[in-house]
């Protein structure tokens, strides 16, 4: 489980410098072929960085009215408000606000800028289908979530993603507006075109690298919250069980699915009925590859 958790922890750190790299990279295009060259960086940096803040402070509440949360306390549902108290005890952490969606399916979520700040969602779906030890170890797995500030993971990423879009954004602008010019007057008029031409297509592309980037860093929070949680539980086979019974039993969409929430989940909250979009643009990894991986841990 610590050389999962290790490993997971490396590859994340990776992705995001590669990120980085990438930023720095689409910059130099940038500043090469356009008028107002490296001005255009800390402008779209930081209308990123607002977007992302703004996310950051009241992303919570709007997961948590849009997926229709309720919160309870602990004599509304102790079964659920205890299970959560004990592993948050266990574990050092504060205790997160409690929250139940009513829904059929199965699927939990957690959500909060930091440990001290932090809520958690089930779903009614879950607390029913669930045997105590597959509830404990959905629960874990959101709590390792809060615990591993993966939130603030993701708003690095958002910014650098917002960065990217906004970058392209402008350069398209200007291309189509004329604002686009080389000042080096001794290159080529031909070699400066298919530069131009070159960096304007990946311009284009960027954006949607940009987003595989970060669905790829998503996905290696989720395999380092499966381990986390199994650490906190010492039973991956919970994890894995409930994930078995989630891949069988959640066949239709939540009643409240949106894209805008669907990475914060502990899986698809569209069912079965989007089994396509379980390869590159998915926020999570195939539910196979998790059980796989889990039961290996036990």
């Amino acid at each position: 489980m610590y050389s999962q958790i290790d490993s997971n922890k490396r590859k994340s750190v990776l992705l995001i410098a590669i990120f980085i790299v990438f930023i720095i990279f689409i910059g130099w295009i940038f500043a090469q072929y356009t008028e107002i060259g490296y001005f255009a960086l800390p402008f779209a940096a930081g209308i990123s960085i607002i977007m992302a803040l703004s996310s950051y402070y009241g992303g919570d509440k709007v997961a948590l009215l849009t997926s229709g949360a309720k919160e309870i306390t602990k004599e509304q549902s102790p079964y659920v408000y205890r299970m959560v108290e004990n592993l948050s005890i266990a574990s050092g952490m504060p205790v997160p606000r409690v929250h139940i969606i009513q829904d059929e399916n199965i699927n939990a979520f957690a959500t909060g800028r930091d440990p001290k700040h932090a809520s958690i969602a089930v779903t009614t779906g879950a607390i029913e289908k669930l045997e105590n030890e597959e509830l404990e170890g959905v629960l874990a797995h959101e709590l390792s979530h809060i615990k591993n500030y993966d939130i603030r993971v993701m708003t690095i990423v958002i910014v650098l993603v917002g960065l990217v879009a906004i970058l392209a954004d402008i350069f398209l602008r200007m291309t189509f507006w004329g604002g686009v010019g080389h000042s080096r007057g001794s290159k080529k008029e031909g070699t400066q075109g298919i530069l131009m031409v070159i960096g304007l297509i990946f311009l284009i592309i960027s954006p949607i690298i940009a987003k595989i980037i970060q669905l790829a860093v998503s996905r290696k929070r989720e395999f380092l919250a499966d381990a986390s949680g199994s650490l906190m539980t010492r039973y991956p086979q919970g994890l894995a069980n409930a994930l078995e019974k989630i891949k069988n039993q959640n066949i239709r969409p939540m009643k409240k699915a949106s894209n805008a929430t669907a990475h914060l989940f502990l899986s698809s909250p569209f069912g079965s009925t989007k089994k396509f979009m379980a390869g590159m643009f998915s926020t999570h990894p195939p539910i196979d590859e998790r059980i796989s991986a889990l039961r290996k841990m036990a």
